[in-house]
């Protein structure tokens, strides 16, 4: 049996298997390599996967042949009908002309130059909550995802969103609960589908009642924002606001979290990159960020489902057919990154996917490099010795890599 006819659907497409396995790295391998489009027509939802740069690129950039619509990612579970509202989509799930509309909203909060007026603000939330950590001192042991990873993200988007601190746990939780829906830590006993609509549910709840007090008394934030946004002359209605309250928490977590836990693991596995950014952080730091971004990959794959009859790289298509293409595999590729499997902060050039390409290109990558650099600015110049204290857990997700615990031991020099 060839090593390609070895490849199962189970292994790169299971929640399951990233939980228990990790990425597919040599499955990914031999996909680019001997079949870059291939089918796996067995599975639940029958797809064929695409893996080499230049193919996600060119179905990036063409969202008018392959849609976002109906599905967002491969998978097992269905969303749960059990709702008494029909849930618009979220951006990411919106195909042209829908999508640059409702993107406009934000494209100007999101710019470089506006992005740079939140660096203080940014700085305080991220500085302060690395400084608590940093504050114990000595030879000292934590979880970094409950400490570090886990903590900044959900800090900045709901700061900038307008949720009060005091609420921010609860904002932590759901988005566990719905990206993590499938991972039996977060499910239970319970159908994931259930755990994901009932925290989806809670959340709209608690952001209607946001919605509400912005609409009497406006604030500097993104809620004020969406409750005075129009889109084609009209305002969004409540359930187009609670929308996007939901990707921007969901995506503005995972993502940064996920890169933060991977990133500084990649640290720990290769401690003369560490040392070489403690010797030259100033210019180390943008590549630094863009490696750390391109070894982890937080997000794994999206479906697309083709509009019509088509082609791509030379396989053929009918409307309807669907596809998922995987980022991390793209940020392997031999012929684009030399020595890809080799972690070096200062590779040049890094033309990485971790954030997308196309129209749908992440709209938070400004914010979420920032929280990277503020994080990594203010931990790795302490750290005289760091390794894991313990195995990482892996969450149970075929959409996001995510890290749920990351036990490590360190020792800071001195300030």
């Amino acid at each position: 049996m060839s090593e390609l006819s070895e490849i199962t659907a189970e292994r790169i497409i299971s929640d399951d298997a990233y939980g228990n396995l990790g990425y597919p790295w040599r499955e990914w391998d031999i996909l680019r390599a001997q079949s870059p489009v291939h089918p796996f027509l067995d599975w639940d939802i029958p797809f064929h996967a695409v893996t080499r740069h230049e193919a996600i690129a060119q179905v990036g950039k063409t969202p008018e042949i392959w849609q976002n619509g109906p599905r967002l990612i491969i998978g097992n579970m269905e969303e749960s009908t059990d709702l008494d509202f029909d849930r618009p989509p979220t951006l990411i799930e919106m195909d042209p002309p829908m999508h640059a509309q409702h993107r406009m909203l934000i494209a100007k909060k999101f710019t470089p130059r506006n992005v740079r007026k939140l660096h203080p603000d940014i700085e305080r939330i991220c500085g302060k909550i690395v400084d608590d950590l940093l504050e114990q001192g000595g030879d000292t042991e934590v979880d970094f995802v409950d400490r570090v990873s886990a903590p900044v993200p959900i800090a900045v988007i709901a700061w900038m969103l307008g949720v009060p601190e005091s609420d921010w746990e609860l904002i932590f939780d759901w988005t566990n609960q719905q990206l993590g829906s499938n991972d039996p830590e977060y499910s239970g006993e319970e159908d994931a589908s259930v755990v994901a609509t009932r925290a989806l549910v809670e959340m709209f709840t608690y952001f209607t009642g946001l919605v509400e007090k912005r609409k009497k008394d406006p604030k500097d934030d993104l809620i004020s924002l969406f409750c005075n946004a129009e889109v084609d002359g009209k305002p969004l209605e409540l359930i187009q606001i609670l929308a996007w309250c939901q990707i921007i928490m969901v995506a503005g977590n995972e993502t940064t979290r996920n890169g933060t836990s991977r990133g500084l693991m990649a640290l720990i596995d290769n401690p003369d990159q560490l040392h070489l950014f403690q010797s030259d952080p100033d210019n180390l730091m943008k590549p630094m960020l863009e490696e750390i971004l391109r070894w982890t990959s937080p997000i794994i794959h999206f479906a697309r489902t083709a509009s019509c009859d088509t082609e791509l790289q030379g396989t053929k298509f009918k409307q309807g057919d669907h596809i998922a293409i995987f980022f991390p595999s793209a940020n392997r590729q031999e012929d684009l990154f030399a020595d890809p499997y080799k972690f070096r902060i200062d590779r040049f050039p890094n033309n990485h996917l971790a954030f997308g390409v196309g129209e749908h290109f992440c709209a938070g990558a400004h914010i979420a490099r920032l929280e990277l650099e503020m994080i990594f600015k203010h931990l790795l110049p302490r750290i005289e010795e760091i390794e894991l204290a313990g195995e990482p857990s892996r969450l149970h997700s075929n959409l996001v890599g995510g890290i749920k615990r990351l036990p490590i031991r360190y020792r800071l020099r001195a300030a």
